[in-house]
C-alpha cells in the first residue's frame, strides 16, 4: 500500500539538517576556503621561513609547502573515509558524527594558532585534521540519512548529503570575499572557521535518535528502535518501517557488519560492488574538477575583470547548489535511473560543445560567451545526476551488513580519485588542452552506458526488493531454485508480522 503522506516529519527533515551541517557541510566549506587566502598564505610562509632561517624562501620550496598544505586535506580525506565505516559501526551513526566534531574543533584551533605562532606545521596539521573530519562525515552522514528516511522520501532526503556539501562550496566562497574574511589579516580567522558547524552539531544532534535500524539489527534494541521511529514518522505511521527493518533484520539472520576486503570475496554483492566502484570514479572524472580549472580563463576571455571573477564563480557555486536542492525534489518523483543517465548525456553534449568552442575562442566575438553558457550548463548538469545520486544509490544498493563497509570502499575510491586528479590534471590540460574535455567526454559515455546496462530502478524500494534485483546478475542463470526458496521465506516473515500478536 502506498504511503498516505509525501512529506517528511519536522523531526526527520530537522535530523537531516543537523546531521548535514557537520558533515557534508564541513567537506564542501574546507574545500572552498582554502582558495581566497592562497596568496596572504605565501606570504606568510615567506616570512616566517624568512624570521627562522634568516635566508629568502626558494620558490620551488613555496610552491611545494603550499602544495603539501593544500593537498594534505585529501590525505587527511582517505584516512577519515578508512575510519568512517569501523566508527559508525562502533559508535553507532550519531555517535561517530558527534566525535567528529572534535577533530573538527582540534583542527580549527590549530589552523588559527599557525599565524600568532609562526608555525606553518599547524596549518599543515590542522588541514591534515580537517581532512579527516570530512572523509569521515561524508562517509557516515549518507548512512544515517539513507537509514532514517522511509523509502518513498529516500532519495529526497538523502540528496541532503549533496544539498549540504554545495552549501559548504557557496558559503566559503562567500565568506572568503574581501568584504568579509578576504583580507589578509582575517585568513587564519577564515580557516578556523569551521569550529562554527562543528559547534552547531555537538549543540543540536543529540536531540535527535541514534539510526534505528542500528539499534535493531546491529544493537537487537527493540524498545529503542521503536521509541526512534515513532519519533521520525509519527506514532501512526511507524509500523510500517518497523516491519521494514524486522523483515531485513531476519533475512540477515544476525549476520555480523562485514569488513571492506570481505565484501570483494562476496559473490551477493559483486556487481553493487563493481557499481559503487564505476559511479564514484566516474563521479569523481567527469570532469567537473576541469570545468572549475577553466572557468577563470573562459570569464577573463568574456571580457570579466579580474576583481568580478570571484562574484562569478559565485553564480557557479549558487548553480550547484540550486540543483542539488531540484534533484532533492524530484528523485523521489522521477526516479534514479533517469537523473543519473540524463546528467551524464548532458555533460557528454556540454564537453562536445566546450571542445569547439575553446578550439575556435578568437574566431568570433561571440564564441566565449557559448563557452561561458556550457560551464553553467555542465555543472547544472553534474549537480542534477552524478553530483547528488552517486551517493543516494550506495546507500540503497547494500543490506544493513554490508552498507558501512561499501562506504568505506566508496569514500577511499573518491578520496584517492581526487587526490589523483589533482595532481594529474595540471599536466593532462597542458598536454592536450582544450582537447581534454574529449577523455571526459568518453568517461561520461561509458558511465551512462554501464548505469543503463547494469542499474535497476530503486525508488520505492526496500533494501531487500534492490538486492532481489541485483541477485540475477550475482548468481546468473542459475538461481530459480534459490529464488522460489527467498520468495517463500519472505512470505513467511510478512505473514509473521501482519499476525497478531
Amino acid at each position: 500500500m502506498a504511503p498516505r503522506h509525501t512529506l517528511p516529519s519536522w523531526t526527520l527533515f530537522l535530523a537531516v539538517c543537523a546531521v548535514g551541517i557537520g558533515g557534508t557541510f564541513q567537506y564542501g566549506y574546507n574545500v572552498s576556503i582554502i582558495n581566497a587566502p592562497t596568496q596572504h598564505i605565501h606570504k606568510f610562509l615567506n616570512e616566517t621561513w624568512t624570521s627562522r632561517y634568516h635566508k629568502e624562501l626558494n620558490p620551488d620550496l613555496l610552491t611545494f609547502l603550499w602544495s603539501v598544505i593544500a593537498s594534505i586535506f585529501s590525505l587527511g580525506g582517505l584516512c577519515g573515509a578508512l575510519m568512517g565505516g569501523s566508527m559508525a559501526i562502533r559508535l553507532g551513526r550519531k555517535g561517530a558524527l558527534l566525535m567528529n566534531n572534535i577533530i573538527a574543533i582540534l583542527a580549527s584551533i590549530l589552523m588559527g594558532l599557525s599565524y600568532p605562532t609562526g608555525l606553518f606545521e599547524l596549518l599543515i596539521a590542522g588541514r591534515f585534521l580537517i581532512g579527516i573530519n570530512s572523509g569521515i562525515g561524508f562517509c557516515v552522514q549518507p548512512l544515517y540519512i539513507g537509514e532514517i528516511a522511509p523509502k518513498h522520501l529516500r532519495g529526497g532526503l538523502a540528496m541532503g548529503t549533496s544539498i549540504f556539501l554545495t552549501g559548504g562550496i557557496l558559503t566559503g566562497q562567500i565568506i572568503g570575499l574581501r568584504e568579509l574574511l578576504g583580507e589578509e589579516k582575517y585568513w587564519p580567522l577564515l580557516l578556523s572557521s569551521s569550529c562554527f558547524p562543528a559547534f552547531a552539531q555537538l549543540l543540536f544532534l543529540p536531540w535527535f535518535p541514534e539510526s534505528p535500524r542500528y539499534l535493531l539489527i546491529d544493537r537487537g534494541d527493540e524498545l529503542s528502535c521503536a521509541k526512534a521511529l515513532k519519533r521520525f514518522h509519527g506514532s501512526s505511521e511507524y509500523r510500517r518501517e518497523m516491519e521494514d527493518i524486522q523483515r531485513e533484520s531476519s533475512a540477515l539472520d544476525g549476520e555480523k557488519p562485514k569488513k571492506p576486503w570481505q565484501l570483494f570475496t562476496d559473490r551477493g554483492v559483486r556487481w553493487q560492488l563493481i557499481t559503487v566502484i564505476v559511479m564514484t570514479m566516474g563521479q569523481q572524472l567527469s570532469g567537473i574538477n576541469a570545468i572549475y580549472f577553466y572557468a577563470t580563463y573562459i570569464f577573463e576571455a568574456a571580457g570579466i575583470s579580474a576583481e568580478k571573477i570571484p562574484y562569478v564563480t559565485l553564480g557557479t557555486g549558487a548553480c550547484e547548489c540550486l540543483t542539488a536542492l531540484s534533484c532533492g525534489l524530484l528523485i523521489d518523483y522521477v526516479g534514479r535511473r533517469y537523473l543519473i543517465i540524463g546528467g551524464y548525456l548532458l555533460m557528454t553534449l556540454w564537453c562536445t560543445v566546450l571542445t569547439l568552442s575553446l578550439t575556435y575562442q578568437d574566431l568570433y566575438s561571440w564564441v566565449p560567451y557559448v563557452s561561458m553558457m556550457c560551464i553553467f550548463a555542465f555543472i547544472l548538469s553534474f549537480g542534477l545526476g552524478p553530483g547528488g545520486i552517486t551517493n543516494t544509490l550506495i546507500a540503497e544498493l547494500f543490506v544493513q551488513s554490508s552498507r558501512p563497509a561499501a562506504y568505506m570502499i566508496g569514500g577511499t575510491l573518491s578520496w584517492i580519485s581526487f587526490f589523483t586528479i589533482g595532481m594529474l590534471f595540471p599536466f593532462i590540460v597542458n598536454g592536450l588542452k582544450q582537447y581534454c574535455f574529449l577523455v571526459f567526454l568518453l568517461e561520461c559515455s561509458f558511465v551512462a552506458a554501464f548505469i543503463f546496462l547494469v542499474i535497476p530502478e530503486t525508488k520505492n524500494k526496500s533494501f531487500l526488493e534492490i538486492k532481489k534485483e541485483f541477485h540475477k546478475l550475482n548468481f546468473g542463470r542459475n538461481t530459480r531454485k534459490k529464488e522460489t526458496e527467498l520468495y517463500e521465506r519472505t512470505q513467511l516473515q510478512d505473514e509473521f508480522l501482519k499476525s497478531p500478536s
